[in-house]
């Protein structure tokens, strides 16, 4: 178990307290749940409705016609002109290797059904 250290404002202090006796526990431990459940929340996957879904398809397939398509050459030039950045060091050669793999088959496949 770590330890932590906090300076609250006043009123703060006073509202946690208020809280935590309604609860019945501890302010130590109000405080550890309260911070518990909005660090879930953060790393928490919501699933989000079909009908939302389906219209963020639309805006999707309406953006797409709106923005055209791109001929080889254009993305070819395109992908010529991007800026190659180094590798994250933890990465493996290995890993690196698939990765650009994985990047040039998808570029050859965009190319190829754009054809």
């Amino acid at each position: 178990m770590s330890r932590l250290t906090l300076r609250l404002p006043e009123t703060l202090y006073q509202q946690l307290t208020h809280l935590a006796d309604g609860e019945g526990m501890s302010l130590n431990q109000y405080i550890v749940d309260a911070l518990t459940r909005q660090t879930t929340l953060a790393y928490t996957v919501l699933t989000v409705a079909d009908v939302e879904v389906k219209q963020q398809q639309q805006t999707f397939q309406s953006l797409k016609k709106k923005l055209g398509q791109a001929s080889s050459d254009e993305i070819e030039s395109v992908l010529a002109t991007r800026e190659l950045v180094e590798p994250e060091p933890e990465l493996s050669a290995d890993v690196i290797a698939l990765i650009q793999t994985r990047i040039r088959k998808r570029a050859e496949d965009r190319i190829d059904r754009i054809k």
